[in-house]
């Protein structure tokens, strides 16, 4: 039996039959999705071929009508958006804090605030289920990576480096991942994966380097950047023996109650003093409460409903926009500059990324 300090236990002995089948509808074999740490290295479920009768009636159990759901794709789509909106608007959410925390403080509110809500959030829905003794070892070690290293990569990255290069490189994620299936797993790596990589690649240098090729990012946030990037691969591997067994709900919540426990003993050591002696301004609580609620809680259910709904091709698609939404409200609110040159890398990453997601959408059309 896991448990936290938010009193939620993971084994809820008077989970109804229903429930028990609802949550066996969300573990299945994985693909690629954000991380909802946009964390999003990214992986999501796909879902399971069910007949419609059965959806039916653990839908209705829990209140939501299938045929509802079919002819909502307006209401899915404005969902998956404000997922993107919400996990692009994180990076210019993130800096803001940054003006008055350091990033490690930043990290930790962030984390623990997001777990309290989702700890709230599972026990009025009654969705928590039990993690084995068996997988402890493997939650640790996920929660290591994802979201202890990955956010401090990240963070550290977007400490350095304008938001819209730091939304770019972690954007790649999906790029390396077929790396990553052929060293972990071996894989197929197909001649468009490769394809794939090149160019996103080539766009990253393209945002980083000037016609000199001289680097105009901070090497020292580049390298956070790719760390978390790295991060979020090792990630999967220990993701992939989990999601077969537990929700991606979750999943997420243990991720981050114990990313809180990672990050405490370092705030303690580094941040505890002066956290007492600043003062932030009001935009910056609203900064660290936005990015609790709204890219760490928020963002990942919309985009999971927008997963089950409209399948998980889609819904990445999507998810590319998401450098976008950072550059537009980095111009918008930090009065960073778009110059020609980031305009072009950015969207060549993101021509690298649909690269590799249009073969995985024939893959499927072909089934």
């Amino acid at each position: 039996m896991f448990s936290n300090h938010y009193g939620i236990v993971m084994d809820f002995s008077s989970k109804t039959e229903a429930n028990h089948k609802f949550m066996e509808q969300e573990r299945t074999d994985h693909d690629h999705m954000p991380l909802f740490y946009p964390i999003t290295g990214w992986i999501m479920s796909a879902q399971k071929k069910t007949k419609n009768d059965q959806m039916n009636r653990l839908f209705l159990q829990r209140g939501i009508n299938m045929n509802v759901l079919r002819h909502s794709k307006l209401y899915i789509y404005a969902l998956v958006s404000l997922a993107v909106l919400f996990w692009g608007l994180s990076y210019v959410w993130t800096k803001i804090a940054f003006t008055a925390y350091q990033p490690i403080t930043v990290m930790l509110i962030r984390l623990a605030l997001s777990s309290a809500l989702m700890a709230i959030i599972f026990r009025f829905r009654k969705l928590g289920e039990r993690v084995n003794r068996e997988d402890y070892k493997a939650f640790v070690l996920l929660s290591l990576f994802s979201p202890f290293f990955y956010f401090i990569g990240e963070n550290f990255g977007v400490y350095h480096v304008s938001p819209t290069v730091a939304a770019v490189i972690i954007a790649t994620i999906p790029v390396f991942s077929p790396i990553l299936g052929y060293v972990a797993f071996r894989e197929k790596v197909t001649l468009i994966n490769i394809a794939g990589f090149i160019v996103s690649f080539m766009g990253v240098l393209v945002m980083v380097m000037d016609a000199g090729f001289r680097l105009t990012a901070s090497p020292v946030g580049l390298f956070w950047l790719f760390f978390a990037v790295f991060s979020a691969l090792v990630n999967v591997i220990f993701l992939k023996k989990l999601a077969a067994r537990y929700s991606s709900f979750t999943i997420i919540l243990v991720q981050n109650f114990l990313g809180t426990l990672f990050f405490l003993p370092v705030f303690l050591l580094t941040d505890l003093k002066d956290f007492f002696n600043i003062r932030p301004s009001l935009e910056v609580i609203a900064s660290l409460a936005a990015l609790a609620v709204f890219g760490s809680t928020l963002a990942f259910m919309f985009y999971t409903s927008g997963v089950r709904a409209i399948g998980i091709a889609r819904t990445a698609i999507f998810a590319n926009l998401i450098p976008v939404v950072t550059a537009v409200t980095s111009f918008v609110f930090l009065k960073e500059a778009i110059d020609p040159g980031r305009i072009m890398g950015m969207f060549i990453v993101i021509g690298g990324l649909l690269m590799t997601q249009m073969q995985g959408i024939r893959r499927r059309r072909n089934r």
